[in-house]
Parts: C-alpha cells; structure tokens; sequence
C-alpha cells in the first residue's frame, strides 16, 4: 500500500488545517517545493497537493508552486482544489501533473468528470470528503445532501480511476482513520480506494493494511508526518512499496525528527 504525503498550499505555503478549518492552518514550511523533495527522498511514491486556496475561490490558484514541485520530483503527482472546469484540468495536467483530483463538480456537474474521462482517460481522480456520510463540496465550507457510497458509485460508473475518501472529521485531529467507512466504501465499488484523514501513526497504516484486499491502496498522511508521529521512511517499509512504483534503495534522513 501507499504512503502518499500531502502538501497543501495555502498562499503559497505548505500548511495543515484541523478538521477543514481555514481558521486553524498551520505553517509548516514557507517553501512547498524543498518538502516535496524531501519526502520523495524518504521513499514517497507520489505526492498529494491541495489547492487550498483554488478550493475556497473556485479556481486554481496556486499553479506556480505546483509546477515547481511536479518538475522538481522524479514521482508522481496529483493535485485537488479548485478543479471545476476543463481548461482547469488541462491546464494542471500541462504542468506535469499525473492525477487531477475532481470534487465539488462531482456533485455539481457529473456529465463534466465523464467528459474529462474520457478526455483524460486514468488521470482523473473523484475526491469525495464526507461529514457524517454526506459529501461536502466548495472546499468543505458546504455539506450536500448526496451519500457518499452513491456518489462514489456514480463516478467509478463514469470512468474515474480511483476515489480518495476522506472523512472530514477525522483530518488532521491524529485521531486515525474511519475504518468503518472506509471498508463499506471500498465493499460498494470496484476501483481503487485511497484513504485521506486522520492517520496519527504507522498502527493506524497497518491497520489500513488489512483493507487492501478489498482496494484501498493507498493512504495519504498529512499532520503526523509533519510532526513527526508517522516517519516516512519506516511507514513505507512497515506496509509497502505500493503498486505503481518501487521505492528507491535509498530513503535519505528523516526530514521533520
């Protein structure tokens, strides 16, 4: 399985928010793109990038920084925040982007991820952040009426090429993650199911471990790595390599201890 740190950007800063709260950010580095290559250098397979400030205006934002980190690393990367028309998502994946991370127009315009789909056939990404089951759209600061399951359903029918479910309540508290959910989740759809929220420890990974078989492939970790509860490093060796790249020989030196 996949350890994939997040960077998320907010003025163009790589910070952490609790539970969503653009009230309660945390910098952790004025300078996104020296993290970037330092979890690459502890064996991150891909990175996870969120436009915070794109997914509270309804417009990438900060594509400056993105790019500089997507040429900067020598392993994939995704990008959410702000995604909500096609030339948004053709202009990130012309920065090198891999994965565009779609979520509000999931909701909003479902015909929209078909067509980029089909356009961008495996490099769209559906991300679907529920509170309480319910999907919240327009950078969490609204919850819809829409399941998450039903959801989730309708946009592997369309052609996307993995969910990432992140439970709200749960991000960035070191809490762990929503097992519960995540099992029903990845029971209801055939595609690939990566984790996002509240993982605060290599336990919590392992016991994600266990849901693999059923296609959660992967887990993002943001805040414990950034305060040293998880250690890349020992993360991706206690659950993995994952199933699109091998780690490098490698790992370099813990980068936040």
């Amino acid at each position: 399985m996949e350890v994939i740190p997040a960077i998320d950007l907010l003025e163009g800063r790589c910070v952490r928010l609790y539970q969503g709260d653009y009230a309660q950010s945390q910098v952790f580095s004025e300078n996104p793109v020296e993290v970037a290559r330092q979890w690459v250098e502890q064996g991150a397979t891909r990175l996870h990038l969120v436009d915070l400030d794109g997914a509270k205006l309804g417009h990438p934002v900060n594509q400056a920084a993105i790019e500089a980190i997507a040429r900067s690393v020598s392993v994939p990367v995704e990008v959410g925040g702000g995604l909500r028309d096609r030339d948004s998502v053709a202009e990130l994946l012309g920065l090198g982007v891999r994965w565009a991370i779609l979520g509000t127009v999931a909701v909003e315009q479902p015909d929209l991820v078909s067509q980029l789909c089909r356009e961008f056939p495996g490099q769209i990404i559906v991300g679907i952040d529920a509170r309480n089951g319910k999907v919240a759209t327009r950078g969490w600061l609204e919850t819809s009426e829409v399941e998450a399951i039903a959801l989730a359903q309708q946009m592997a029918d369309r052609g996307a090429a993995a969910i990432i479910y992140t439970d709200i309540h749960r991000d960035g508290t070191l809490q762990g993650p929503n097992l519960d959910a995540l099992r029903e989740l990845a029971e209801a759809i055939s595609i690939p199911v990566i984790a996002s929220g509240g993982v605060s420890s290599t336990i919590d990974l392992m016991t994600l471990l266990s849901l693999e078989p059923l296609g959660v492939t992967g887990a993002i970790v943001g805040r414990a790595l950034y305060t040293g509860e998880v250690v890349l490093k020992e993360a991706v060796r206690a659950v993995g390599s994952g199933r699109w790249q091998d780690i490098p020989p490698d790992f370099g030196a813990s980068a936040f201890a």
